[in-house]
């Protein structure tokens, strides 16, 4: 919970483990919003199904990448809400807490997708590669703000 009082995020485990996927969920719906206005948009669910099958990312199995995609974007929110969780204990105020969270949640969304599946996918040539990047970058940044925002409504209700 965002508490006023103690000034900092809060939540038990179990609510943590009930609002992280939810959370995740929502900020990928949000993030859907993002992909598809983008040009290289809707490649970073492709590029991890190529990983898993070895298949060019122009031809990955589409309903593979989008589960991929909402698997991930729930973890990713169980990811959010444990960073903000362990951070509220170490700083003062919401705000600081869901901020410093959500830096480390893009850092480790840009730089394990930009480090691990990326450059392991099959058929995205280097030039293509920094335009999937930072299409990526984009995504992930809307997927936090909104991962944000939705711990700190959460928080005001629980």
């Amino acid at each position: 919970m965002v508490s006023e009082r103690a000034h900092m995020v809060e939540f038990s485990l179990l609510t943590g483990l009930a609002i992280g996927p939810t959370v995740g969920l929502l900020a990928t719906l949000a993030m859907d919003l993002v992909m598809a206005r983008l040009p290289e948009g809707e490649t970073p669910p492709k590029v991890a199904a190529s990983v898993l099958t070895g298949e060019s990312v122009d031809t990955a199995p589409a309903r593979l990448a989008t589960w991929i995609h909402y698997v991930a974007g729930a973890g990713s929110g169980l990811l959010f809400v444990g960073i903000a969780a362990a951070l509220g204990s170490a700083l003062d105020g919401a705000v600081v807490t869901l901020t410093a969270a959500s830096v480390v949640q893009l850092a480790l969304m840009i730089g394990f997708f930009a480090f691990v599946p990326l450059p392991r996918a099959t058929g995205v040539p280097r030039g293509r590669r920094a335009r999937v990047r930072r299409a990526w970058a984009i995504e992930a940044t809307a997927y936090v703000v909104v991962a944000a925002l939705a711990v700190a409504a959460v928080g005001r209700v629980v």
